[in-house]
């Protein structure tokens, strides 16, 4: 991601987020999240212990994935589902995350129930039950890298 893209990144994060997790939120969680997926934080994130990556075409982000430490993915939508973009977004990340811990062995995320059978088509799997925090859903999933 460049910088000065944030809003853009953050309105695919919010066309996704809103349609397929929000209903599954309550109300604080839907707050939580946007306090954490908005272009200011976003921005601020990025180059201390996060980086993101962006899936473009035809001059629009399809896709994104960002990266805390290097080894938990903290925000991850496609728009084009089904296309490939996520598998290498997330190969892409997992090559940039080995070149910062050459000795990385696994990746985890909190993943929303929604994305669940995604992460597991990628390679994931759930380490734990379902949880809520402060009104967010997940399942603690993680992917070991050979």
């Amino acid at each position: 991601m460049k910088p000065g893209e944030e809003a853009k990144v953050c309105d695919l994060v919010a066309e996704a987020f809103n349609e397929f997790i929000a209903p599954g939120y309550t109300d604080e969680g839907v707050l939580r999240f946007y306090m954490y997926a908005n272009p200011e934080t976003m921005a601020e994130r990025q180059g201390l212990d996060h980086f993101c990556m962006v899936a473009e075409l035809d001059g629009r982000i399809i896709g994104m994935i960002e990266m805390r430490n290097c080894n938990h993915i903290s925000l991850f939508f496609v728009k084009e589902r089904r296309k490939g973009i996520a598998r290498d977004l997330l190969e892409h990340a997992i090559e940039e995350c080995r070149g910062k811990k050459p000795g990385l062995k696994e990746l985890t995320v909190h993943s929303s129930p929604y994305a669940v059978p995604v992460y597991e088509r990628l390679g994931f799997t759930p380490t734990d039950e379902e949880r809520i925090e402060n009104g967010i859903v997940y399942v603690p999933m993680k992917y070991s890298i050979s």
